[in-house]
Protein backbone atom coordinates (compact mmCIF):
# COMPACT_ATOMS: atom_id res chain seq x y z
CA UNK A 1 0.00 0.00 0.00
CA UNK A 2 1.22 3.28 -0.59
CA UNK A 3 2.65 5.70 2.11
CA UNK A 4 -0.12 8.04 1.65
CA UNK A 5 -3.40 5.68 1.70
CA UNK A 6 -1.07 4.01 4.83
CA UNK A 7 -0.80 7.48 6.46
CA UNK A 8 -4.95 8.51 5.66
CA UNK A 9 -6.14 5.42 6.89
CA UNK A 10 -4.51 6.28 10.27
CA UNK A 11 -6.83 7.94 13.48
CA UNK A 12 -6.33 11.27 13.58
CA UNK A 13 -6.15 14.61 11.77
CA UNK A 14 -3.33 15.05 9.28
CA UNK A 15 -1.03 18.50 9.05
CA UNK A 16 0.75 17.96 5.68
CA UNK A 17 3.06 21.13 5.10
CA UNK A 18 4.16 22.50 1.66
CA UNK A 19 7.23 24.38 1.09
CA UNK A 20 9.58 25.31 -1.60
CA UNK A 21 12.41 23.07 -2.34
CA UNK A 22 15.92 24.77 -2.48
CA UNK A 23 14.46 27.59 -0.21
CA UNK A 24 15.48 29.66 1.51
CA UNK A 25 19.03 28.18 0.50
CA UNK A 26 19.58 25.61 -2.31
CA UNK A 27 20.81 22.84 -0.21
CA UNK A 28 17.79 22.92 2.27
CA UNK A 29 15.24 20.92 1.40
CA UNK A 30 16.80 17.48 2.45
CA UNK A 31 16.92 18.59 6.17
CA UNK A 32 13.88 20.70 6.27
CA UNK A 33 12.25 17.28 5.28
CA UNK A 34 13.62 15.60 8.53
CA UNK A 35 13.08 18.41 10.57
CA UNK A 36 9.12 18.61 9.43
CA UNK A 37 9.17 14.74 10.25
CA UNK A 38 10.82 14.97 13.15
CA UNK A 39 8.43 17.21 14.86
CA UNK A 40 5.19 15.11 14.18
CA UNK A 41 4.06 16.34 10.70
CA UNK A 42 1.89 13.57 8.76
CA UNK A 43 3.20 14.46 4.84
CA UNK A 44 5.20 16.60 3.12
CA UNK A 45 4.68 18.87 0.09
CA UNK A 46 7.75 19.27 -1.79
CA UNK A 47 7.27 22.24 -3.93
CA UNK A 48 9.07 22.35 -7.58
CA UNK A 49 9.86 25.84 -7.99
CA UNK A 50 8.27 27.30 -11.32
CA UNK A 51 8.81 30.65 -12.86
CA UNK A 52 5.20 31.28 -13.69
CA UNK A 53 2.95 29.90 -10.61
CA UNK A 54 -0.53 30.70 -11.76
CA UNK A 55 -2.21 29.25 -8.33
CA UNK A 56 0.34 30.78 -5.28
CA UNK A 57 0.16 33.53 -3.76
CA UNK A 58 2.59 36.01 -3.27
CA UNK A 59 4.40 34.22 -0.59
CA UNK A 60 4.69 30.96 -2.33
CA UNK A 61 6.04 32.74 -5.83
CA UNK A 62 8.57 34.86 -4.07
CA UNK A 63 10.09 31.51 -2.66
CA UNK A 64 9.29 29.57 -5.69
CA UNK A 65 11.48 33.17 -7.44
CA UNK A 66 14.34 32.80 -4.90
CA UNK A 67 14.87 28.85 -5.18
CA UNK A 68 14.86 29.55 -9.38
CA UNK A 69 17.41 31.96 -8.30
CA UNK A 70 19.46 29.79 -6.09
CA UNK A 71 19.96 27.11 -8.76
CA UNK A 72 17.22 25.06 -8.26
CA UNK A 73 16.06 22.75 -11.26
CA UNK A 74 14.50 19.46 -11.52
CA UNK A 75 17.41 17.62 -11.77
CA UNK A 76 19.23 18.94 -8.84
CA UNK A 77 15.69 18.58 -6.66
CA UNK A 78 16.26 14.29 -7.84
CA UNK A 79 19.71 14.52 -6.67
CA UNK A 80 19.34 16.28 -3.42
CA UNK A 81 16.92 13.53 -2.55
CA UNK A 82 17.46 10.31 -3.94
CA UNK A 83 18.72 8.68 -0.77
CA UNK A 84 15.68 10.32 1.34
CA UNK A 85 14.26 6.99 2.54
CA UNK A 86 17.50 6.05 4.43
CA UNK A 87 16.03 9.08 7.10
CA UNK A 88 12.84 9.53 5.96
CA UNK A 89 9.14 7.46 6.54
CA UNK A 90 5.87 9.79 6.16
CA UNK A 91 4.35 10.41 2.66
CA UNK A 92 6.53 12.76 0.23
CA UNK A 93 4.60 14.82 -2.30
CA UNK A 94 5.89 16.62 -5.22
CA UNK A 95 3.51 19.60 -6.04
CA UNK A 96 4.13 21.76 -8.99
CA UNK A 97 3.21 22.49 -12.05
CA UNK A 98 3.07 20.00 -15.54
CA UNK A 99 5.66 21.79 -17.71
CA UNK A 100 8.55 20.88 -15.79
CA UNK A 101 7.36 17.37 -15.85
CA UNK A 102 6.21 17.20 -19.50
CA UNK A 103 10.04 18.79 -20.15
CA UNK A 104 11.38 16.10 -18.25
CA UNK A 105 9.23 13.32 -19.51
CA UNK A 106 6.30 12.12 -18.31
CA UNK A 107 7.34 8.66 -17.53
CA UNK A 108 10.83 9.57 -17.01
CA UNK A 109 9.75 11.67 -14.28
CA UNK A 110 7.36 8.75 -12.54
CA UNK A 111 10.13 6.50 -12.93
CA UNK A 112 12.39 8.85 -11.00
CA UNK A 113 9.86 9.56 -8.48
CA UNK A 114 9.34 5.42 -7.25
CA UNK A 115 13.06 5.16 -7.66
CA UNK A 116 13.35 8.14 -4.83
CA UNK A 117 10.59 6.75 -2.90
CA UNK A 118 8.26 9.86 -3.95
CA UNK A 119 4.76 8.73 -3.06
CA UNK A 120 2.89 11.40 -4.85
CA UNK A 121 1.93 14.16 -7.57
CA UNK A 122 0.25 17.33 -7.35
CA UNK A 123 0.12 19.26 -10.47
CA UNK A 124 -2.90 22.08 -10.10
CA UNK A 125 -2.65 22.84 -14.07
CA UNK A 126 -3.39 19.38 -15.52
CA UNK A 127 -6.41 18.61 -16.23
CA UNK A 128 -8.13 15.60 -14.88
CA UNK A 129 -9.80 14.31 -18.05
CA UNK A 130 -6.15 14.68 -19.55
CA UNK A 131 -4.70 13.05 -16.53
CA UNK A 132 -7.28 10.14 -17.08
CA UNK A 133 -7.23 9.58 -20.76
CA UNK A 134 -3.49 9.97 -21.15
CA UNK A 135 -1.25 9.76 -18.16
CA UNK A 136 -3.18 7.85 -15.92
CA UNK A 137 -1.69 4.17 -16.92
CA UNK A 138 1.91 5.85 -16.43
CA UNK A 139 1.41 7.31 -12.60
CA UNK A 140 -0.06 3.40 -11.71
CA UNK A 141 2.42 1.46 -13.13
CA UNK A 142 5.09 3.59 -11.36
CA UNK A 143 2.90 3.63 -7.83
CA UNK A 144 2.39 7.25 -7.89
CA UNK A 145 -0.88 8.74 -6.06
CA UNK A 146 -2.09 11.87 -8.81
CA UNK A 147 -3.78 14.47 -6.25
CA UNK A 148 -6.56 17.12 -7.91
CA UNK A 149 -7.89 20.38 -6.59
CA UNK A 150 -11.31 21.05 -6.07
CA UNK A 151 -12.78 24.50 -5.18
CA UNK A 152 -15.75 25.69 -3.91
CA UNK A 153 -17.07 26.60 -7.36
CA UNK A 154 -16.40 23.20 -8.77
CA UNK A 155 -19.93 21.21 -10.08
CA UNK A 156 -21.01 18.06 -7.79
CA UNK A 157 -20.48 16.25 -11.55
CA UNK A 158 -17.12 17.27 -11.54
CA UNK A 159 -16.11 16.51 -8.10
CA UNK A 160 -17.74 12.86 -8.10
CA UNK A 161 -15.68 12.24 -11.49
CA UNK A 162 -12.39 13.53 -10.09
CA UNK A 163 -13.28 11.52 -7.05
CA UNK A 164 -14.02 8.43 -9.72
CA UNK A 165 -10.63 8.40 -10.99
CA UNK A 166 -8.48 9.91 -7.49
CA UNK A 167 -7.12 6.73 -5.37
CA UNK A 168 -5.55 9.03 -2.21
CA UNK A 169 -7.28 12.03 -1.35
CA UNK A 170 -8.60 15.48 -2.71
CA UNK A 171 -7.14 18.43 -2.75
CA UNK A 172 -9.73 21.35 -1.14
CA UNK A 173 -9.29 24.17 -2.30
CA UNK A 174 -10.45 26.41 1.02
CA UNK A 175 -12.19 29.29 -1.38
CA UNK A 176 -11.28 30.57 -5.18
CA UNK A 177 -7.88 32.20 -4.74
CA UNK A 178 -4.11 31.87 -4.98
CA UNK A 179 -3.04 30.67 -1.64
CA UNK A 180 -2.23 32.30 0.85
CA UNK A 181 -2.45 32.20 4.95
CA UNK A 182 -5.49 34.15 6.62
CA UNK A 183 -7.10 34.64 10.23
CA UNK A 184 -9.89 32.38 10.33
CA UNK A 185 -12.64 31.09 7.87
CA UNK A 186 -15.79 32.42 7.17
CA UNK A 187 -19.80 30.78 7.27
CA UNK A 188 -19.48 30.37 3.16
CA UNK A 189 -16.45 28.37 3.55
CA UNK A 190 -17.78 26.43 6.51
CA UNK A 191 -20.71 25.45 4.62
CA UNK A 192 -18.66 24.30 1.56
CA UNK A 193 -16.50 22.25 3.95
CA UNK A 194 -19.71 20.80 5.51
CA UNK A 195 -21.43 19.92 1.78
CA UNK A 196 -18.30 18.78 0.34
CA UNK A 197 -18.26 16.03 3.43
CA UNK A 198 -21.96 15.34 3.08
CA UNK A 199 -21.24 14.17 -0.60
CA UNK A 200 -19.32 11.05 0.98
CA UNK A 201 -16.87 10.64 -1.73
CA UNK A 202 -14.33 7.31 -1.64
CA UNK A 203 -11.43 9.50 -1.10
CA UNK A 204 -10.75 11.25 2.43
CA UNK A 205 -10.34 15.61 1.78
CA UNK A 206 -7.57 17.75 2.45
CA UNK A 207 -8.28 21.67 3.02
CA UNK A 208 -5.58 23.51 1.61
CA UNK A 209 -4.89 27.44 0.81
CA UNK A 210 -5.14 29.76 4.11
CA UNK A 211 -4.40 27.60 7.24
CA UNK A 212 -1.85 29.29 9.29
CA UNK A 213 -2.62 28.42 12.29
CA UNK A 214 -4.32 26.07 15.44
CA UNK A 215 -7.60 27.92 14.96
CA UNK A 216 -7.63 27.50 11.02
CA UNK A 217 -6.63 24.04 10.81
CA UNK A 218 -8.81 23.18 13.66
CA UNK A 219 -11.55 24.72 11.05
CA UNK A 220 -10.55 23.10 7.89
CA UNK A 221 -10.26 19.40 9.91
CA UNK A 222 -13.93 19.36 11.59
CA UNK A 223 -15.29 18.22 8.29
CA UNK A 224 -12.03 16.69 6.75
CA UNK A 225 -9.28 14.53 7.36
CA UNK A 226 -6.69 17.19 7.24
CA UNK A 227 -5.24 20.32 6.13
CA UNK A 228 -2.14 21.76 3.85
CA UNK A 229 -0.02 24.87 5.31
CA UNK A 230 2.49 26.59 2.64
CA UNK A 231 2.53 29.60 3.31
CA UNK A 232 2.78 30.43 6.93
CA UNK A 233 5.32 27.78 6.85
CA UNK A 234 7.54 29.45 4.29
CA UNK A 235 6.67 33.37 5.87
CA UNK A 236 8.17 31.50 9.26
CA UNK A 237 11.30 29.62 6.87
CA UNK A 238 12.05 33.15 5.47
CA UNK A 239 11.81 35.19 9.28
CA UNK A 240 13.14 31.88 11.49
CA UNK A 241 15.17 30.03 9.14
CA UNK A 242 15.60 26.11 9.56
CA UNK A 243 16.37 26.25 13.23
CA UNK A 244 12.87 26.58 15.09
CA UNK A 245 10.84 24.22 12.71
CA UNK A 246 9.48 21.70 15.86
CA UNK A 247 7.92 24.81 17.32
CA UNK A 248 5.96 26.60 14.30
CA UNK A 249 4.20 22.61 13.70
CA UNK A 250 3.53 22.68 17.47
CA UNK A 251 1.96 25.80 17.45
CA UNK A 252 -0.47 24.45 14.66
CA UNK A 253 -0.91 20.75 16.55
CA UNK A 254 -0.89 21.86 20.03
Amino acid sequence: MNRINRTLNKDKKLLSIYFTAGYPNINDTVSIIQNLEKSGVDMIEIGLPFSDPLADGPTIQASSTAALKNGMTTEKLFEQIKDIRKSVAIPLIIMGYFNPVLQYGVEAFCKKCQEIGIDGLILPDLPADVYDTEYKTIFEKYGLINVFLITPQTPEERIRYIDSISNGFIYMVSSASTTGAQSGFGEEQTHYFERISKMNLKNPQIVGFGISNNETFTQATTYTKGAIIGSAFIKHLTLQGTQTIDGFVNSIIK
